[in-house]
């Protein structure tokens, strides 16, 4: 038996949507950001006026970096305490959209520390607070999933914590939030997208509901993905805004795989970019995973979905397109860290999703794996 959930109460789309927050039953809400693009987009002034004619006070907690860690969360946390809001807003990247859904839960459950939480399991309800999450980029979906990711400096590893305590009540998708995304970030987040909906498609555990978002959510990136990021118009801006939704509502149910395992052990250790990771990683993840004919005949069908015959070269040719380097190497990894810390990236790498991976994986393999995925090598 498996109960399926793709979102919270609400999925609001549309172009202005966040109009939608004048009617938001809110008394007193605490607004979670990051650093300066949506303040400087004016979005966040913009959410404060909607509040404002709500009737809603609201204190504004920004800062939240690209990778938070738990001290983030605690600093929000004790910020929610002298406020006492009855609703989280998350507005921003995913990092911001993760650490406001984590803060409203241990809001919500005093006492419990995230370091023993995320080991022994996080609570299942988040009674009290009210949660909705507005993304300004296209890719984590956090929005609607039931997963947050925290760094964990210590262990050099992102962690993701799941639980349905975690899903926002409201999501809403407006698409002119996205318009102010930088080219690099639109590439970014829109093939982390791509790599959720391509590995929740091949993981052991999917079923039916789920197959069909993924793959509908592969069709629509191949589709829009490019231009999104190469012109970033309205148009292409708003379906890939809605197709990592769909992602999002695909993977939340089912989890993902290998290329997730290698990005949070990569990005743990050197501070990088979550979907640059996955994007570089993805097309030596699917060629690997080939060996397995179950995962072959999965890619070889969303390969005919956007008209291919090789998912693998087709990932590696939009990530070209869209500007994505095709090594570690090229992005940020040094040499001398990677060699000298292999063993710990290649043990950390077979943690977390890959857990999950549609192929096994075995420590020379993924040795292997990441040696290639450092130098790029051709596939």
């Amino acid at each position: 038996m498996k109960e399926l959930r793709f979102h919270g109460q609400s999925i609001v789309t549309g172009r202005g949507s966040l109009a939608c927050l004048r009617s938001l039953p809110a008394k007193r809400a605490f607004i979670v950001t990051g650093g300066k693009s949506m303040f400087a987009n004016g979005t966040i002034g913009r959410i404060e006026a909607l509040l404002a004619e709500a009737g809603a006070t609201c204190c504004v907690h920004g800062g939240v970096p690209a990778n938070p860690w738990p001290a983030v969360v605690y600093r929000g946390v004790a910020a929610m305490r002298e406020f006492r809001p009855d609703t989280v807003i998350g507005v921003g990247g995913g990092a911001a959209l993760d650490a406001a859904k984590l803060m409203a839960l241990f809001y919500a459950h005093p006492g419990l520390g995230i370091e023993a939480a995320f080991k022994a399991g996080l609570p299942q309800e988040r009674p009290g607070i009210r949660l909705v999450c507005i993304p300004s980029t296209s890719g984590t979906a956090s929005e609607v999933t039931q997963f947050a990711v925290l760094t964990f400096p210590e262990e050099n590893l992102k962690i993701g914590g799941k639980t349905p305590a975690l899903i926002p009540d409201m999501a809403i998708l407006d698409a002119e939030i996205t318009l102010s995304m930088p080219r690099h970030v639109a590439a970014e987040t829109g093939i982390d997208a791509l790599t959720h909906a391509i590995e929740c498609f091949t993981n052991p555990g999917v079923e039916e509901f789920s197959s069909s978002l993924a793959a509908g959510a592969v069709e629509g990136l191949f589709a829009h993905l490019e231009a999104s990021v190469v012109n970033g118009d309205i148009d292409s801006r708003e379906k890939v805004h809605h197709f990592q939704c769909m992602a999002g509502c695909a993977f939340s149910n089912i989890g993902t795989g290998m290329d997730h395992g290698i990005a949070h052990a990569f990005g743990g250790r050197f501070d990088l970019g979550h979907g640059l990771l996955n994007a570089v990683a993805l097309p030596h993840v699917i060629r690997f995973n080939s060996r397995d004919a179950w995962a072959r005949e999965r890619y070889a069908y969303l390969a005919r979905r956007i008209g291919t015959d090789d998912l693998a070269r087709a990932v590696l040719a939009l990530n070209r397109a869209i500007g994505i380097p095709d090594a570690f190497s090229k992005i940020g990894v040094p040499a001398d860290a990677f060699e000298a810390e292999f063993d710990t990236l290649v043990e950390n790498s077979l943690k977390g999703a890959t857990r999950f991976n549609p192929t096994p994986v075995s420590a020379a393999d993924m040795r292997g794996l990441l040696r290639d995925v450092f130098t790029g090598k051709a596939l």
